[in-house]
C-alpha cells in the first residue's frame, strides 16, 4: 500500500502539492485557491481530507480563509496579507467611513454607502460590511432607519 493510498498519505500529498503550487506562483498571494468542489474532484479525496490538508496550510500562514468568500493565499507580512484576514477588512472599511465622516466628505444627514455598495467597493463578505457599519453605529456617527438605510449623524446628536 503507498502512502497515497491512506487518508494520511492523500493529505500530506495533497499539502504538499499546494505548497508547491503557492512556491511557485500558480496561487499568486491574495488570488482566492480553487473551490473545495473542484479541489476535492481533483486529488479524487473526501472533503474531510481536503479540509485536514487545508488547515495545515493555514495553520501554517500560508492561506486564509474568508468567509462566505473561500481561501485566498497569505502574502508574506505584506500588505496583502492583511487585506485577507477579515478583522483587519472591516477595520479598514470603518476606517475609511469615518475619515469620510469626520472630514466632511459624508456630511450630516448623507445617506451611508450600502452593505452591498461596501461589499462591492472592498470586495468582501456582506458580513464584514455590515460588521463596519455596526461599528460606526456603536460609536455614534450613524443611524440605522429602518427600510431607508443609514444616515450620518449630526454633531449635536452624536454620543460622545
Amino acid at each position: 500500500m503507498s502512502a497515497r493510498e491512506t487518508a494520511w498519505g492523500a493529505y500530506k500529498t495533497i499539502a504538499d502539492a499546494m505548497r508547491r503550487r503557492i512556491a511557485e506562483g500558480e496561487y499568486a498571494v491574495g488570488s482566492l485557491l480553487p473551490s473545495e468542489a473542484m479541489l476535492t474532484s481533483e486529488f479524487s479525496v473526501s472533503r474531510n481530507t481536503l479540509r485536514r490538508a487545508l488547515g495545515d496550510l493555514e495553520r501554517e500562514g500560508l492561506i486564509t480563509a474568508l468567509p462566505g468568500r473561500g481561501r485566498v493565499v497569505a502574502g508574506q507580512g505584506d500588505e496583502a496579507e492583511h487585506e485577507a484576514d477579515p478583522h483587519l477588512q472591516y477595520r479598514r472599511i470603518a476606517d475609511d467611513l469615518r475619515e469620510r465622516i469626520e472630514s466632511g466628505d459624508l456630511q450630516p444627514g448623507d445617506l451611508v454607502p450600502s452593505e452591498a455598495a461596501l461589499v462591492a467597493q472592498y470586495a468582501v463578505a456582506r458580513g464584514t460590511a455590515r460588521q463596519a457599519l455596526v461599528e460606526l453605529q456603536g460609536a455614534g456617527l450613524i443611524e440605522a432607519i429602518q427600510g431607508k438605510g443609514r444616515y450620518v449623524l449630526n454633531p449635536s446628536d452624536r454620543d460622545v
